[in-house]
C-alpha cells in the first residue's frame, strides 16, 4: 500500500475532525473589538494548585523509566480515592491503572481490547466524538443509543456509559446504572464508564458504577474512567486513570507495557499530591459555580433555554433554531461556542457552552449578551 493509499484509508474511516470547521467562526469572534470570549472547548485556564506543582517539580529528576502500572504511591493514592470518593469497597493494586490522559484511553481502548469486524461499540446519542472515532479505529461497528438495555446485544462487545454527560450535562441516576451494569452483565457486554465530570455535579449528585449499590460489590465487567484534567487544571499533564475489573486492566496492563504508554514519572507524583488534597478541589468548585450562574442567567436572558446541565463543565442551550446559526450569532459578539451537532445529529439545535473562561471573560461575555 503506497503512503497516499494509507492516507486515504485512514480518512475513510475516520469523521472529519470537528472543530476545524469552527475556524471561520473563531476568525469572526477574535474580531471582536474586546477580544474573544472562547467558550467553546473547556479547557483549564486557572492555574495548576501550588501543593501539585511542588510535587511536579520535587520529582523532576526522574532519569530513569517509569513504570505502566505506576508507582506503589500512585497506586495507593488511586485505591484510597476511589474508596473515599466513589465509595468503592474491597479496591487493591489490581484493580487500578493509570493511562496517559483520558482521550488517549477512549480513543484506542477498543483496540487494545483487541475488538474489529463483526464487534459493535455502543455509546450516547449525543457523545463525545472520541467513543466513535476509537470503534472506527478498531474497525469495529459504532453504535449509538438512547437508553443502552434496548440495544441488539448481539456482537456487542463494549458499551460506554458517561454520567455526567460531554455535552448535555446529564446524569444518570443511581438505580439508571444500576439496571444498566445488570443488563450488560446478562448479556456479557462490558462497561466502561468515563465519569471524568464526576466532581462537578451542581443540581445533582452523579454516582460511581463502582458504588455497591450500583455494582452490587463486584467489579465484574464495570470498569470506570477518571481524569484528573478538570478536578485539578491538570489538562496539560495528562494524567488520567482507570479502575474496576481486575481482569480486564490486567490485560490492558500487559498490552500497554508493550506500547510503552507510560504516564511520566514527575506527572505520577503530581498525581498523587493532586488525589490526596481536597482543598483546591472545592476552590475549583466555587470559580465554576460563580462562572456557570452568571453564563446561565446571561443566555437565559438572552433567548436561550438550558436544558439538563445538571453537572459538567457546560450549559447545553438552545435558541430553537439551527445550531450554526446560534454560533454566527455569537461569533458576531465575540462569543465562540461548540455547535451542538459536533455530538451528534441530535444536538442540531444545541449549543455547548463551556464555564472555563477567566471570570474577566465571563463578565466580557455577560456583558456583551445584555
Amino acid at each position: 500500500m503506497s503512503a497516499a493509499s494509507a492516507a486515504s484509508s485512514v480518512s475513510a474511516r475516520l469523521p472529519v475532525f470537528p472543530w476545524d470547521k469552527l475556524e471561520p467562526y473563531k476568525a469572526t469572534a477574535a474580531a471582536h473589538p474586546d477580544g474573544i470570549v472562547d467558550l467553546s472547548v473547556g479547557t483549564p485556564v486557572d492555574p495548576v494548585p501550588e501543593v501539585i506543582q511542588k510535587a511536579l517539580v520535587d520529582a523532576a529528576d526522574s532519569p530513569g523509566y517509569p513504570t505502566v502500572w505506576g508507582t506503589e504511591r500512585l497506586r495507593d493514592a488511586l485505591v484510597g480515592w476511589t474508596g473515599r470518593r466513589l465509595g468503592a469497597v474491597a479496591m487493591g493494586h489490581a484493580n487500578v491503572l493509570p493511562v496517559v490522559g483520558s482521550k488517549e484511553l477512549v480513543a484506542w481502548l477498543p483496540t487494545q481490547l483487541g475488538l474489529g469486524s463483526g464487534d459493535r461499540v455502543g455509546y450516547p446519542r449525543l457523545a463525545y466524538p472520541t467513543y466513535e472515532v476509537g470503534a472506527r479505529l478498531a474497525r469495529a461497528e459504532p453504535v449509538v443509543y438512547d437508553d443502552p438495555t434496548e440495544l441488539d446485544p448481539a456482537g456487542l462487545r463494549l458499551l460506554w456509559l458517561n454520567s455526567p454527560s460531554n455535552p448535555t450535562g446529564r446524569v444518570l441516576a443511581k438505580d439508571e446504572l444500576t439496571r444498566i451494569v445488570a443488563w450488560a452483565r446478562e448479556h456479557g457486554v462490558l462497561v466502561f464508564s468515563d465519569e471524568c465530570y464526576l466532581e462537578l455535579g451542581w443540581e445533582a449528585d452523579p454516582v460511581s458504577v463502582l458504588h455497591p449499590d450500583v455494582c452490587g460489590g463486584s467489579y465484574e465487567g464495570v470498569v470506570a474512567v477518571h481524569s484528573l484534567s478538570k478536578r485539578s487544571n491538570l489538562a496539560g499533564y495528562r494524567a488520567a486513570f482507570l479502575a474496576g475489573d481486575p481482569a480486564v486492566l490486567g490485560e490492558l496492563l500487559q498490552i500497554r507495557k508493550h506500547g510503552g504508554m507510560m504516564t511520566p514519572a514527575p506527572v505520577q507524583a503530581a498525581a498523587v499530591a493532586a488525589l490526596g488534597d481536597e482543598a483546591h478541589v472545592v476552590q475549583q468548585r466555587a470559580r465554576y459555580a460563580a462562572r456557570r450562574a452568571a453564563l446561565r442567567g446571561a443566555l437565559e436572558a438572552y433567548g436561550f433555554r438550558i436544558e439538563h446541565s445538571e453537572a459538567s463543565l457546560y450549559l447545553w442551550a438552545t435558541r430553537d433554531e439551527p445550531c450554526w446559526e446560534t454560533v454566527a450569532r455569537l461569533a458576531e459578539r465575540g462569543i465562540l461556542v461548540a455547535p451542538g451537532d459536533f455530538y451528534g445529529p441530535a444536538g442540531e439545535r444545541f449549543v455547548r457552552v463551556a464555564f472555563t473562561a477567566t471570570d474577566e471573560r465571563v463578565e466580557a461575555a455577560v456583558k456583551r449578551l445584555a
